[in-house]
């Protein structure tokens, strides 16, 4: 398992309680796709400091994003970093993506998840191809990372593919760690962190719950993910510069529950 330094970008982001919190914006999606901006306003309104856009933003004219942009700089909120599919890491794709994510003040051109694979050589070809639009990324001042489903976490031939992952690429590529699907795979997230020191630039705080009517339903806090110890590994040895709340849905609507969530990580981190 790759074991290495932190190849921070300098996000500004002190340590500890301070550290920005954002909304991954799949958690309000449909809100998203009828008024993005006026969804962005009503995030940072809750307290949000950061965003993260998820694949629709790579249908965005330049026009928009740099509407976006100036959107974000009047409300004092960041966007770090963007989820891409697969289609924008290609050699088609990447030169708009990074003209989107230059923009939109994003340092990392987060991978949302691989096409499909067949076994751990397969998970070696998609840490290749991490490895290569790195490089690309890099002269523009951009870099890559990878963001876990449970997949990654499940063994193949023995080994779990972010063991791959995360041996297969250089330190600058971000290991973005989903907390909740790593959890239903049955992972140690906080084992995960320690044991790839530097490189846990950013977390998903999605939680998840087992039992009926539970799974990822539960609200950020409510689920079976140690937070506390979590934050610890993240903050003292994972690299962490910025947090992501996300939810997939809930039992209450999209807006109330990234407000409750906000709320929730008030308390949490004082």
């Amino acid at each position: 398992m790759a074991v290495s330094g932190t190849a921070s970008l300098g996000l500004a982001a002190p340590a500890g309680k301070d550290l920005p919190v954002g909304l991954e914006l799949f958690s309000v999606r449909a809100e998203l796709a009828k008024d993005d901006m006026g969804t962005v306003r009503a995030v940072a309104k809750m307290g949000y400091q950061a965003v993260e856009f998820f694949a629709p933003y790579f249908d965005w004219t330049t026009a928009h994003a740099k509407e976006m942009r100036k959107l974000m700089d009047d409300l004092g909120i960041r966007c770090f970093s963007t989820h891409n599919n697969a289609q924008n890491y290609t050699a088609e794709g990447l030169p708009k993506a990074m003209e989107l994510n230059e923009i939109l003040g994003s340092r990392y051109v987060v991978l949302a998840s691989a096409p499909p694979v067949t076994g751990l050589d397969g998970w070696k070809k998609v840490a290749g191809q991490l490895a290569e639009f790195s490089e690309k990324l890099k002269p523009a001042g951009l870099r890559t990372g990878y963001h876990n489903h449970q997949a990654e976490f499940m063994p193949v031939e023995g080994k779990r593919p972010m063991e791959v992952l995360a041996a297969n690429t250089p330190a600058e590529v971000m290991l973005q760690l989903d907390v909740g699907t790593c959890v239903e795979a049955g992972s140690d997230p906080v084992a995960w962190i320690k044991a790839n020191p530097g490189r846990i630039r950013s977390i998903h705080c999605k939680d998840w719950a087992a039992g009926p009517d539970k799974g990822y339903r539960v609200l950020f806090g409510e689920g079976d993910s140690p937070w506390k110890a979590i934050f610890q590994a993240a903050e003292s040895v994972g690299g962490v510069e910025y947090y992501l709340i996300e939810q997939e849905g809930s039992r209450f609507p999209p807006m109330e529950t990234a407000q409750r969530c906000i709320e929730t990580w008030k308390k949490m981190k004082g």
